[in-house]
């Protein structure tokens, strides 16, 4: 089974226009709304594709009703941590012309410390069950980075796998405590970092203590780093970039390495060898992991993968980085 941790979830709201003009009054058709946040993204798209997956999220307020009522209704299997405050929500518009989706995310409720040692506690429970954990999204105040850091610890102590998506210094704290995977895009990787190259900046966090780091490089595809003696490094890119609403992009592709991850144990022993199969895994999950990452942009909201991701994967151009050749 496969676990998601979202501890900042969202109700998300999704408007389509014809071509976004600032500061000018816009008509539009009824927008969508769906239960959201990275984690729960995740875990919708595995689902879809066969995973046995459960998430995991807080929920307060009417928009926390609306979230549960919504995940009810979707048939995804969920565990929900009440909290006091309301849940956020993230109001996406896309600007159907250019193809750019512009991204409006509220910060969240603050948790308490009774709701945070809440949180962890059941992510902990469900993670020993789990072979693979996916914590994924921001964190919202009342949530320590070293809490993050302890649940990583734990689990990887208990031979579960752990990727990790979020930003600053969760990000950082999710490296020093061992995680299996983490996925960075390249803005949020220079942010901790102060590293402008994605590679140098990746491999900050494999010195950390990160067993693998999966840098998202939007049009460009991604990039793949592991702690090994040999430490080369693998680029995935489509031929040509996929325009569309990239909301969930980078969701698709952490559920990618969660399915990786649980369909290939090698991909987890990366920090402390390089079996001789482990490169051909690294490949197969990185073609997968930009396959499902552009499919997701074609679809209209995030947490779907389009039909022709399997086709898509085909195409995935794969090259490999010397040790210390930059991105």
């Amino acid at each position: 089974m496969i676990v998601t941790v979202t501890p900042n979830p969202a109700e998300d709201l999704t408007w389509h226009v014809a071509r976004l003009l600032p500061g000018d009054t816009h008509r539009v058709q009824a927008g969508a709304s769906r239960a959201g946040g990275k984690g729960i993204n995740v875990a919708r798209v595995l689902a879809a594709e066969g995973h046995d997956v459960l998430a995991l999220a807080t929920a307060g307020g009417s928009t926390g009703a609306r979230l549960a009522d919504d995940l009810a209704r979707s048939g995804l299997r969920h565990a929900l941590v009440p909290i006091a405050g309301e849940t956020r929500r993230s109001i996406a518009i896309v600007d159907e012309a250019s193809g750019d989706t512009s991204i409006f995310n509220e910060h969240g409720a603050a948790l308490s410390p009774a709701e945070a040692s809440e949180l962890v506690a059941e992510a902990t429970r469900l993670g020993r069950t789990a072979s693979v954990v996916v914590i994924s999204g921001s964190l919202p105040p009342g949530l320590d980075p070293d809490a993050i850091a302890a649940l990583v610890a734990e689990l990887i102590a208990a031979d579960v796998a752990v990727v990790v998506d979020t930003s600053g210094p969760g990000l950082l704290a999710a490296a020093r405590a061992g995680a299996t995977v983490l996925k960075p895009n390249r803005d949020e990787l220079a942010a901790v970092t102060g590293e402008s190259d994605p590679v140098a900046g990746a491999r900050v966090l494999l010195d950390a203590g990160a067993r693998l780091v999966v840098v998202s490089l939007g049009p460009d595809g991604l990039l793949v780093l592991d702690a090994t003696a040999a430490g080369r490094g693998i680029r995935a890119r489509l031929p040509q970039p996929l325009h569309g609403n990239a909301t969930g992009a980078g969701d698709a592709a952490v559920a990618a390495i969660a399915a990786a991850l649980e369909e290939h144990p090698e991909l987890r022993a990366a920090a402390d060898a390089e079996p001789a199969d482990s490169t051909a895994a690294r490949i197969a999950m990185a073609r997968r992991a930009t396959a499902w990452s552009a499919s997701a942009v074609l679809m209209p909201l995030a947490g779907a993968l389009s039909p022709d991701h399997a086709a898509l994967e085909d195409e995935v151009v794969v090259t490999t980085l010397e040790p210390r050749e930059p991105a």
